[in-house]
């Protein structure tokens, strides 16, 4: 996505998305891949976020520091939602720090886990949360398509 945008092959619509909008690092892409493979997904996911939206807010901390979901480790398909529930407290609370209005989470598990549980559990209920390949999906120019149409 990243490689496509910088080239120009696809282009953004900003004004698509003008509600604050933060970004969650996924533990598998980040600290697990550093460990793992010497290199982790922190700066790319935040670029091509800051891309689709103009109101970008980065949680605190973040990158190697943030905090886990509670879905991780396969926590998500386990039969632990209450732990994995209460796991999750520190991340709602970072999130609500931020202000918000939407959250993008690229990772499976942690979308679900803060859409479908996070969300109801610590009144959350205005967070929009979406995949990175789907805010890329709606932010995108369709050239010779008159926004009539649409």
């Amino acid at each position: 996505m990243k490689e496509y945008i910088e080239t120009g092959r696809i282009k953004m619509d900003k004004s698509k998305h003008p509600e604050i909008t933060t970004y969650h690092d996924p533990c598998n892409y980040a600290r697990k891949s550093e460990r793992t493979f010497g290199d982790a997904y922190y700066e790319e996911p935040r670029w091509i976020t800051q891309q689709c939206v103009d109101n970008y807010v980065d949680m605190h901390p973040n990158r190697g520091n943030n905090y886990c979901c509670g879905a991780g480790g396969g926590a998500w398909a386990a039969p632990y939602a209450e732990e994995r529930i209460y796991y999750g407290r520190v991340k709602a609370k970072q999130i609500k720090d931020t202000g918000a209005e939407m959250l993008i989470a690229p990772c499976h598990n942690c979308r679900d886990q803060i859409m479908k549980s996070l969300r109801q559990e610590y009144e959350m209920m205005d967070l929009e949360v979406k995949y990175l390949w789907e805010l890329v999906a709606d932010s995108l120019v369709i050239e010779g398509v008159d926004d009539k149409e649409e």
